[in-house]
């Protein structure tokens, strides 16, 4: 109490203490790269060391990176070839999937005995696909094991919200019409375009027809107008889809449908479902004992016009790819992003998404980590959800579209106050993993405003402003070392060049095969695309936060 008898403001509501936070992200990126500056002229050798150091961590960073993107890349291309259809029969009677699991393995040792040896080496086709028998029984074994826990995959609904501004009927119709082409049963689909009034009356037209057109195909379809200037919540998609979601909720309950039985994805309008999303999806839901306190992240493919795109995009587009697919290698690093799925029970829990920050999706982890008293994971779902590179009238409305389109997702930044406020308010999560996640949150958008400006930059800061220092030997040497890190980091950029050619869509008929040298050439312009539109996008978003 204070001494007029009101009650003290805690620490973690007061105002001072919140700016701090939101000041503090951003006053150690830019201290990370003032000071550098600052001790060349005191402090040469510590610079120089510093820099080395520095450039050490992120070969090896680059080294494990590299290693992931391939294991990655690997899964995902197993994981797109896997019947997941098929998979959903394992759900509906596991016990019997499981002796018809020992009845296929003894079938195919009778007609390969030697795939069954360790030591032997027969027909590598047997062997692997014995393996892949053994790999299905061990599946089936553990869904056996606790079969209370499954849920029906019949019983089972997803609904998609699709949020829209004012993208035109080309860029919509696309995206509803792969959703019809997908591998799971459409009557137990759902479909909520939500579409904002602020629009305009295109954009209320194009929706309507569109339902109007494809509604039939789903359980159910409706558009959804969301009301312009809500009081209390922020221009942005969070708004949107939270509209939509309230109600969806109340159809669900009008139909007497469990909300733990409907799993809800939030799509842009440019996104495109892979035809397996949903049974893998269901699969995943449905065996998951814990499912509620879960988020499902497929993998972001901007891949839907990237041989339109101008060079600086595509780099920057499959980069953007590459960078979640490698996080889903840490899962215990991986948040949502753009396209997510999670329970209506658990949106409800979490009042579904917020309405009063400009990035909705990564924050949705922290509003569903809260809730939840820290038991909540992201899971990966390998298989894309492929969506547009941004791509503008001219190249200059393109440059300018990306580098905002970044500035407002390196915004998340702002979650930092959010998660420390609440960390200090929940006492049920143990400290060590409020610290941990927080670190986490800190580290990736620090790396994301400095790492590049520092690895091109700061290296020749010592030799050039501090004359005394230039007679040094370390002086001459600092460029030449870390000349040589950077060379064997770009073993790292070679396996993504290769890895993005395998991956990319074909090449439409209207490009000459010399545009295939281009797509390997475009890289050379990383350096540039990662300061421009990496680390200044990124200390843009941090600074007009301190500010």
């Amino acid at each position: 109490m204070s001494p007029t008898g009101v009650p003290r403001t805690p620490l973690e509501d007061r105002r001072w203490f919140l700016r701090s936070l939101e000041i503090f992200p951003g006053l150690m990126s830019w201290s990370a790269l003032i000071l550098p500056v600052i001790l060349s002229f005191f402090a040469p050798i510590l610079v120089a060391y510093f820099i080395i150091a520095f450039d050490l961590y992120w070969l090896i960073k680059s080294f494990r990176l590299s290693a992931n993107l391939v294991r990655g890349y690997r899964r995902l291309h197993i994981y797109q070839r896997l019947d997941w259809a098929r998979r959903l029969e394992w759900l509906r009677d596991p016990g019997n999937e499981l002796v018809n699991a020992h009845q296929a393995i003894d079938a195919f040792l009778e007609l390969h005995p030697k795939a069954g040896r360790i030591l032997t080496f027969g027909d590598r086709t047997a062997r692997r696909k014995l393996k892949v028998l053994r790999f299905n029984e061990d599946l089936i074994t553990h869904l056996d094991s606790h079969s209370r826990t499954l849920l029906n995959p019949d019983e089972i609904y997803h609904a998609v919200i699709l949020a829209t501004f004012n993208e035109s009927r080309d860029i919509l119709e696309p995206s509803i019409k792969a959703l019809t082409e997908v591998d799971y049963p459409l009557n137990r689909m759902i479909l909520m375009l939500a579409y904002e009034e602020r629009g305009g009356e295109a954009t209320e037209a194009n929706a309507k027809a569109l339902i109007e057109e494809y509604g039939h195909h789903f359980f159910f379809a409706q558009a959804v107008k969301h009301p312009d200037n809500i009081v209390g919540e922020v221009r942005g998609k969070g708004g949107n889809i939270t509209y939509a979601g309230r109600i969806l909720t109340e159809e669900i309950r009008k139909l007497d449908i469990d909300p733990a039985q409907v799993v809800v994805t939030t799509f842009d309008s440019d996104h495109r479902a892979s035809k397996n999303y949903f049974s893998y999806l269901t699969y995943m839901y449905a065996s998951d004992p814990n499912r509620e306190r879960k988020s499902f992240q497929p993998i972001p493919m901007f891949y839907n016009n990237i041989w339109d795109a101008p060079a600086p995009m595509r780099v920057i587009a499959t980069g953007n790819s590459f960078w979640l697919l490698m996080e889903t290698m840490r899962p215990h690093r991986l948040r949502n992003f753009a396209a997510h799925s999670q329970s209506l029970a658990a949106l409800i829990v979490t009042d579904y998404w917020s309405v009063t920050t400009i990035v909705e999706d990564g924050h949705q982890f922290w509003r569903t980590y809260f809730a939840y008293d820290g038991d909540h994971e992201v899971v990966p779902i390998y298989t894309p959800i492929y969506q547009d590179a941004v791509l503008a009238d001219t190249t200059w409305a393109t440059f300018l579209a990306q580098y905002k389109q970044l500035r407002r997702w390196a915004w998340g930044v702002s979650d930092f106050q959010f998660a420390v406020r609440n960390s200090m308010k929940n006492n049920r999560i143990a400290l060590f993993n409020k610290v941990v996640q927080i670190g986490r949150l800190f580290e990736g958008h620090f790396s994301w405003a400095t790492a590049s400006i520092m690895i091109t930059a700061v290296a020749w800061l010592p030799l050039y402003l501090n004359h005394s220092f230039s007679y040094e030997t370390l002086a001459h040497e600092l460029p030449i070392i870390t000349s040589h890190i950077m060379q064997l980091a770009s073993i790292g950029l070679i396996i993504t060049v290769f890895i993005s050619m395998i991956s990319l869509p074909p090449r439409p008929k209207h490009y000459r095969r010399s545009r295939n040298v281009w797509m390997v050439l475009q890289w050379v312009l990383l350096p540039v695309t990662s300061i421009i539109f990496g680390s200044f996008a990124a200390l843009d978003a941090q600074t007009r936060l301190m500010f």
